[in-house]
């Protein structure tokens, strides 16, 4: 029994569990006595605590990376709804999305490559000045300012009532495109700054042209109001046409804005037809207009 007992005992101290400081390891862990005693001593907390909270930080990194696995195999559709639509990728566009982006992007190259005059060194140099003075033949000052001085200098009834309804048709023209100019706000192709006269015409945008539609309109106008001979009405409209497409020229508008101006010339033209003023009723403008109207008893 004796050498059993010294056998056991021997056993008992080559354990190396048995040592002071892994007595610990032979114990169940308690939380909150170690808690406990960490606050009381004031000291670092015990390893058993350390190795427990790492654990448990590993299990909860490994469910949140499962549950994100998971929700990455559902197909993303909880991260998809999370970001901006813009920034969403639309894989199946519809035909006339890509229609329309077709020919926008169609517009821009065409308008960019025929602005050759943007540049005073460009390769549209040499008639660089003869497009600004077909510009300027198109803008909306000189035609005011001209319609004002021949009705002055007109003497016949006749005369006079075409001059006030060109005065009406062209401050109808001039308030239209400067309205759709400030709803749209579209940019020329070269996006050049407006000059001193669109500022005074109000034509600081791109789309519609406000050259187009005022030359179409006053063409049609006045072939259709004077007796002019042949080489003068092809003349007349080929003025338009060069009038409209100076401002491509320059880097003023695109082509899609030029077509658009041509439409609402036509529609302006109509308008003014349908509504035109008797002279009697120009007559009664013209007085007002010069404070000259003496109103009926």
């Amino acid at each position: 029994m004796s050498g059993r007992q010294a056998r056991c005992k021997a056993r008992e101290r080559n354990n190396v569990l048995n040592r002071p400081e892994f007595m610990s390891l032979n114990q169940p862990p308690r939380r909150e006595q170690v808690v406990g005693e960490g606050r009381s001593s004031g000291g670092p907390r015990r390893t058993v605590y350390r190795q427990q909270s790492q654990q448990e930080d590993a299990g909860l990194r490994g469910s949140r990376d499962s549950s994100e696995g998971g929700a990455a195999a559902d197909g993303g559709v909880k991260d998809a709804s999370r970001w901006p639509e813009q920034d969403c990728m639309q894989l199946n566009p519809s035909f006339r999305g890509i229609a329309i982006n077709s020919l926008l992007a169609i517009d821009i190259s065409l308008s960019k490559r025929l602005g050759v005059c943007v540049r005073p060194h460009g390769a549209g140099a040499p008639i660089r000045s003869m497009v600004s003075m077909l510009a300027l033949s198109g803008h909306a000052l000189p035609w005011l300012c001209g319609t004002l001085i021949c009705l002055w200098r007109s003497n016949t009834l006749a005369g006079q009532e075409v001059l006030v309804n060109l005065m009406l048709a062209l401050i109808l023209d001039l308030m239209t495109i400067a309205g759709m100019q400030k709803l749209v706000k579209r940019r020329g192709p070269w996006d050049l700054p407006p000059g001193f006269l669109d500022y005074v015409a109000m034509d600081m945008y791109s789309f519609p042209a406000a050259h187009a539609s005022r030359a179409v309109m006053v063409s049609k106008f006045l072939l259709n109001h004077l007796v002019l001979a042949v080489p003068l009405r092809i003349l007349l409209y080929l003025w338009a046409l060069l009038v409209s497409m100076s401002r491509v020229l320059l880097g003023k508008h695109h082509l899609s804005d030029v077509a658009c101006g041509f439409t609402l010339g036509f529609l302006h033209f109509a308008l003014v037809e349908s509504v035109w003023l008797d002279s009697a009723t120009c007559q009664t403008l013209i007085s007002i207009g010069t404070l000259r109207w003496t109103p009926l008893v």
